[in-house]
């Protein structure tokens, strides 16, 4: 998914409302604070392992939300 830099400043000033929102703001977040995860061609394995992690988590959520109903 390509983004401007205007949407992605955009994003980092708002709230988060989306699943896209959320995994955007930390991939730039991550890039950020540790330049050094980031390969000269961009790729960063280190972010793309926080990304898996997250989405693992929030379909583990969303599971137990769903099976268990609210708390």
């Amino acid at each position: 998914m390509k983004i401007s830099s205007i949407q992605r400043s955009q994003i980092s000033t708002q709230t988060v409302r989306t699943y896209a929102d959320l995994q955007l703001r930390m991939r730039d977040d991550l890039r950020a604070q540790h330049p050094e995860w980031v390969a000269p061609n961009g790729v960063s394995a280190i972010c793309d392992s926080y990304e898996r992690r997250l989405a693992e988590l929030i379909r583990f959520f969303r599971f137990h939300e769903h099976n268990l109903g609210p708390a």
